[in-house]
């Protein structure tokens, strides 16, 4: 058997030898580097640039928590980046043996031939560069880190992009598995068995689980009104368990198997805090994350109860967590209609509707927001547009303001 696998693994890495020969040949590289990267690209130069600069920003912003030395490394890290398909797919079968979307990291015993591999352009990159990017540094400084450690901070990080226009990074913090990780209930594993999860002793939903370890380390608030503010994202506040981790990063081993370092994580934050508190404290932790549809649930609550400032801001926290959801949009245009700014109205039911509301109920509510601004022949049309997606709901109603607004 192990005869096979080392015939298997030599197979690879001539395979990875003669193609990356014929690839050389037939394509333009492009070498570039700088502190932390060295990009080989078959995009041009422009295009190199453009992913150094991305890789650099995100090496910085990693570093901001874990605090590594980069010294350590040596040499930078290897990326290469191809704009073709069928270059990416063969690159990388060629190494692994499959093909992943967008990105992949490989890792290897030798440092030299570790290597993240990107498809320039493809659907799946942003995502998969966004998760597989983080992989690479990490293991950079340690092989093997806790399992909870890698995936939670890889969908931590999830959501952070580059801006080649602003040369920043824009970054909201990633909560789509929190209603996930919330709706488990009294099933979800203890933080314990989270932390100390590895190899196939993993609990279902573990990625979702490990982000929520992560997100409770990072961004707990210590209930105390002389407690310090924080927040959310990554520039995470100083709290007790921000602290445990930023020693959990100095005492990892960059060459200890991953149990290994479990072991002396799990060491370290019994020298800080016993499981029943860190377990109180998570529980509490996620109670009061609130989810998209709990945060439409308050503010719709609030609107009910006619406490405009509570829902106001309960429907804008929902849109800052679920961007694209016409929801929030449509319940601001409600309030703003209702304190009479009606050209507000008229933008977040604008919103609404690219958003993907409902075409009756968005547009009867622009028309009467259209009638009520005096903008009688704007509100005439939507109320005949609501009347006509809608005839048995609005077909009636839009013709009672239309008679109204007409004098008929």
């Amino acid at each position: 058997m192990n005869e096979k696998r080392r015939a298997g693994r030599l197979k690879k890495f001539f395979l990875g030898v003669f193609f990356s020969a014929a690839f050389s040949l037939s394509a333009q590289i492009t070498e570039i580097k700088d502190t932390f990267y060295h990009v080989v690209s078959d995009g041009g130069g422009a295009d190199a640039a453009v992913v150094l600069r991305d890789l650099e920003l995100r090496f910085r912003a990693y570093n901001r928590i874990f605090g590594f030395d980069p010294a350590v490394l040596g040499t930078p890290l290897k990326v290469r980046t191809f704009v073709d398909k069928a270059d990416y797919d063969a690159y990388v079968r060629a190494r692994t043996g499959g093909v992943q979307d967008g990105a992949v990291y490989m890792h290897y015993g030798r440092k030299e031939n570790r290597e993240l591999a990107i498809h320039r352009g493809s659907p799946g990159e942003a995502a998969a560069l966004a998760h597989q990017s983080f992989v690479q540094f990490l293991r950079a400084f340690v092989d093997h880190p806790p399992a909870w450690m890698l995936e939670g901070f890889a969908v931590f990080f999830s959501s952070l992009r580059f801006v080649p226009e602003a040369d920043a990074l824009d970054y909201t913090e990633n909560l789509a598995w929190l209603e996930q990780v919330k709706g488990l209930g009294n099933d979800a594993p203890s933080p314990e068995v989270i932390l100390r999860a590895g190899g196939r002793d993993v609990p279902r939903h573990f990625q979702p689980l490990a982000w929520s370890v992560v997100s409770f380390f990072l961004n707990y608030a210590v209930p105390d009104a002389d407690a310090p503010t924080h927040d959310a994202g990554l520039n995470y506040g100083r709290n007790i368990y921000s602290r445990i981790l930023t020693e959990i990063f100095m005492i990892l081993d960059p060459a200890a198997p991953a149990q290994v370092n479990t072991e002396a994580v799990m060491r370290r934050i019994g020298l800080r805090t016993d499981m029943e508190t860190l377990r109180r404290d998570y529980r509490a932790y996620l109670a009061g994350r609130k989810t998209f549809a709990e945060l439409i649930r308050d503010g719709r609550a609030a609107y009910a109860r006619k406490d405009a400032a509570a829902a106001e801001l309960g429907f804008r926290e929902a849109g800052d967590l679920n961007p694209g959801h016409y929801a929030p949009s449509y319940y601001l245009g409600l309030l703003a209609y209702e304190r009479g700014d009606y050209g507000a109205a008229e933008e977040f039911y604008r919103a609404a509707q690219e958003y993907g509301a409902d075409p009756g109920l968005v547009n009867f509510a622009r028309g009467l927001n259209a009638a009520a601004a005096g903008r009688t022949s704007d509100a005439g049309r939507f109320l005949e547009d609501a009347a006509r997606a809608s005839p048995s709901r609005f077909g009636r109603r839009a013709g009672d303001v239309m008679r109204r607004l007409t004098g008929e």
